[in-house]
């Protein structure tokens, strides 16, 4: 695997690709890489005769009480999960790179609408900056095919409509949530976790779970979400959201929908926040 921080090298590198008549596949990530970062790494390939992945921890997308300087930097040990993957090129661009008149002065993405609730409320400018940087990316890598995983699903949501907005020539792809044997989703952050919240935090797919059920039952999806939120907090959780939402576009139910919903969480568990969700058949 071959590994690029400038934009000149990467783009020879797809150059020679293209004139051979291959197809590219890219995974965005911000490194610290996990099974789960492997999974569509292994999507991508099963797509595409060639994949690039970058490795880039994105300052925009921080907030100012976030974690970026907490935020792991593992490149070396990035760059062998990469390769153990079948990853062709991974691109590792400093800050500079993506933002040449700093990130303070960049040009910015906003996608309206989508970007307003959930995580976009409780994390400010965040999807302005996943968006703008997801955009840039686009432009140097030029790929057929982007793959991003369903965890965060609102994110995927969000780089599907700004793809479409923008006419984009490339194709999203959406990975299943790798989890752990006790359900937990498999992300960076679990790394944080004590050994105590670590043996709990598996309550949050379990809520959704039971969610799913009681919708299934009949009850009103305002009801479950009161009733999830509380469960959480009877465990120690810090709720941002609980809630149930339609699939699509994440706008709220009308009474007495049932199909095409995703139920979505995201909780604090001491220091640390968590997000999962769960589509419903």
């Amino acid at each position: 695997m071959q590994t690029v921080q400038d934009i000149p090298a990467l783009r020879a590198a797809i150059r020679g690709w293209r004139t051979q008549g291959q197809t590219v596949g890219f995974v965005p990530t911000m490194g610290n890489l996990h099974a789960g970062h492997q999974s569509l790494i292994k999507l991508a390939r099963a797509r595409t005769e060639r994949v690039v992945a970058s490795v880039f921890v994105n300052p925009t997308q921080f907030g100012p009480n976030e974690d970026f300087d907490r935020y792991p930097r593992t490149l070396v040990q990035d760059q062998a999960a990469l390769a153990e993957s079948e990853c062709d090129l991974l691109f590792a661009p400093e800050v500079a790179t993506i933002y040449p008149f700093g990130a303070a002065h960049s040009v910015s993405v906003r996608v309206p609408r989508i970007t307003d609730e959930l995580e976009g409320a409780h994390r400010p400018g965040h999807f302005d900056g996943m968006a703008t940087v997801v955009c840039k990316l686009f432009n140097l890598v030029q790929p057929d095919v982007a793959v991003f995983g369903q965890k965060d699903f609102q994110q995927l949501k969000v780089v599907e409509r700004m793809v479409r907005d923008l006419g984009l020539p490339l194709k999203v792809m959406a990975a299943p949530i790798l989890r752990a044997e006790d359900g937990l989703a498999l992300s960076s952050r679990n790394q944080y976790l004590s050994a105590e919240e670590r043996a709990r935090a598996p309550l949050i797919h379990d809520t959704l779970q039971k969610m799913r059920e009681l919708l299934a039952q009949g009850h009103p999806w305002q009801a479950i979400e009161q009733t999830a939120a509380a469960r959480l907090q009877r465990a120690g959780f810090v709720p941002d959201y609980v809630v149930i939402r339609r699939a699509e576009d994440l706008a709220a139910p009308a009474d007495g929908e049932s199909g095409g919903l995703i139920a979505l969480v995201a909780a604090r568990l001491g220091s640390t926040r968590l997000i999962d969700n769960l589509l419903f058949d």
